[in-house]
């Protein structure tokens, strides 16, 4: 990294609504939670959370912007403008704060979507991004916090099943990568 905790903390703000900055923060809090619970390094997972939106309040030319000139994204990750800002969020963390390490760029990338064989780091990052108190209604959190006794991909499960709901309750398009991850966690 070639860019100070300071500096990455005052351009999330610079960058981020307020809103979006709580996110942040909780994610992080969430993040180092998780970490602690499961054995991962949690001052990583803490700033993974803090950072993991930095392209979220981008606006969507200049996120279309990087997208065409210097991400090379499958149709799945360009089905809902909603989730551009993870991988772009992955290039900014590495081209404007200079990370270089491949599991922080992972998990800010795949946060949203997700992938079939996340890493307990990854899958860390995406539940985090989901249960932070911040700015989420605990009755959704609750129940995926309860799963978590059970395990990451309990809890992964009940996210991608709520998620699966919410879609088609708002006859919104579902990926398939989100089918397939669903598929693959069921047991």
């Amino acid at each position: 990294m070639t860019c100070t905790l300071e500096y990455i903390n005052n351009w999330l703000k610079a960058n981020l609504t307020q809103e979006r900055y709580e996110h942040s923060l909780g994610t992080a809090e969430c993040a180092q939670k998780l970490a602690e619970k499961f054995g991962i390094d949690t001052n990583k997972a803490y700033f993974t959370g803090l950072i993991h939106d930095c392209a979220k309040c981008l606006p969507i030319n200049e996120t279309d912007k990087i997208i065409k000139e210097f991400l090379k994204l499958g149709e799945e990750e360009l089905c809902s403008p909603k989730t551009h800002h993870a991988p772009v969020g992955a290039f900014i963390a590495q081209r404007e704060f200079g990370i270089d390490d491949e599991e922080i760029l992972s998990a800010i990338r795949w946060h949203t979507i997700g992938k079939i064989g996340m890493t307990d780091f990854e899958k860390i990052i995406f539940l985090a991004d989901k249960l932070e108190t911040r700015t989420r209604p605990c009755e959704i959190c609750e129940p995926i916090w309860e799963a978590l006794d059970n395990g990451l991909d309990s809890a992964l499960f009940l996210c991608y099943k709520n998620t699966i709901k919410s879609l088609v309750d708002r006859d919104l398009r579902i990926c398939t990568t989100t089918i397939d991850i669903y598929n693959s966690l069921l047991k």
